[in-house]
């Protein structure tokens, strides 16, 4: 794919993804996608996504979550949305839930179930083992465990007829640990709509207004990191890099709620004051337009302490156009190209990061624009939501071949 720059500079709309409609045929399968929650977040995203995608391929798209805020976005698609308890751990409850999934599949004729998180997943696994329809899970991150009783729950998320893995890294893992072998796993990256982050679309209004909601003062260049308030995002590096950098015309902008981790939020307020930042750091809290943020940052930066399992903050960064810094974990290998579309550091190093940053800042407007294109071609390339869904239907297709619609139940 080539990405075609106008005479400003600015990206042309991306080209559009393969008509997909009637996917399915006439059978028009029944797709039941199950998840803890729809709160902000990539899984949800990657969810309510599908969903979409599922509808307009001729299907008809069920997802059952515990509910609010992101369900009202399914009615857009002519999905529907059933909640049930099904982001409880309580043992008696999944089980509960996997009769519950199962009435469901009989009533509403479901001919495939996809679970996105391992407590509804047990629920899923027993529900399709009843019913008799394909199970497909997607690995979102490689679980951790300590002990066997850990590593059998997360267990689960292997055991469907397709496993999908949203990185190289999650695909690695999951065919390392628990012995899933090609026949079953399938790695699909995740995907960003590019639509949406597309720098021409961003106007001057909503930079003007986010500025002034924010009150970022012109004449500082602009250090974000993006990600909700939790430690192991690296927010708290970042500031220590910030620090380093000794540069009061630098400003970090740390955007992401705390999610109720109101403690962790109050040590990066007094490691500010500590430090003598108040001027060269805020804190944003939630923001609904991501797009534009990107477009008030000089460079992104995710300052990770431990593996992201994909990083899609960054792949949104670089469709934007901006450079961006990561930490050597994770999938970062995959989603970033060092020394062209961005740099990579070690982890949890603030002097490394302040060199990163100098570096950054310091590029000449051709070198700035070289890179930001590089970014955009590597994100419009590789990791679209076009992409994304176009591929996880594939998967549903495969499985669904030959076996014709449910019967029992169908509207």
């Amino acid at each position: 794919m080539t990405i075609q720059v106008d005479s400003s500079g600015t990206l042309s709309p991306a080209p559009t993804a393969v008509n997909r409609e009637d996917q399915f045929g006439n059978g028009r399968p029944v797709v039941l996608q199950v998840i803890p929650t729809l709160v902000t977040g990539g899984a949800e995203r990657g969810c309510i996504d599908m969903a979409a995608a599922i509808q307009h391929a001729g299907g008809r798209a069920l997802v059952v979550s515990a509910g609010v805020p992101m369900a009202h976005e399914l009615q857009r698609y002519g999905a529907t949305h059933i909640t049930l308890p099904v982001a409880s751990k309580n043992p008696l409850t999944i089980r509960r839930n996997a009769g519950r999934l199962a009435a469901l599949i009989r009533d509403e004729g479901v001919d495939l179930i996809h679970a996105r998180s391992r407590a509804p997943a047990w629920s899923s696994y027993w529900a399709a083992r009843e019913t008799g329809i394909p199970f497909v899970t997607t690995f979102h991150a490689p679980y951790n465990f300590k002990s066997g009783l850990k590593r059998w729950y997360n267990s689960v998320m292997a055991r469907a007829d397709r496993v999908i893995a949203v990185s190289r890294f999650v695909y690695d893992h999951v065919a390392h640990v628990y012995g899933v072998g090609p026949d079953r796993l399938r790695l699909i990256h995740r995907g960003v709509d590019v639509d949406i982050f597309q720098p021409g679309r961003v106007t001057q209004a909503r930079l003007a207004d986010l500025i002034g909601a924010w009150r970022l003062p012109e004449d500082q260049r602009i250090v974000m990191l993006p990600g909700r308030l939790t430690r192991w995002k690296g927010q708290g590096v970042l500031i220590e890099a910030i620090a380093r950098l000794g540069r009061p015309d630098v400003r970090a902008v740390l955007v992401g709620a705390d999610q109720g981790r109101t403690e962790y939020r109050q040590e990066l307020e007094q490691r500010i004051k500590a430090l003598g930042l108040e001027a060269q750091v805020t804190i944003t809290g939630h923001c609904n337009d991501m797009a534009t943020a990107y477009m008030l940052a000089d460079v992104v930066v995710s300052a990770s302490t431990e593996p992201e399992a994909f990083g899609r903050i960054i792949v949104e960064a670089q469709a934007m156009g901006r450079p961006v810094i990561v930490t050597d974990l994770g999938a970062v290998k995959e989603t970033v190209i060092d020394r062209e579309t961005g740099l990579v550091v070690p982890p949890n190093d603030p002097d490394a990061l302040a060199q990163a940053i100098a570096a950054v800042l310091d590029l000449d407007p051709l070198q700035r624009q070289a890179v930001g294109l590089d970014g955009m071609r590597h994100a419009r390339e590789n990791f679209t939501r076009d992409r994304m869904c176009a591929a996880t239907l594939d998967v549903y297709a495969e499985l669904l071949a030959g076996r014709g619609p449910a019967r029992r139940g169908r509207r």
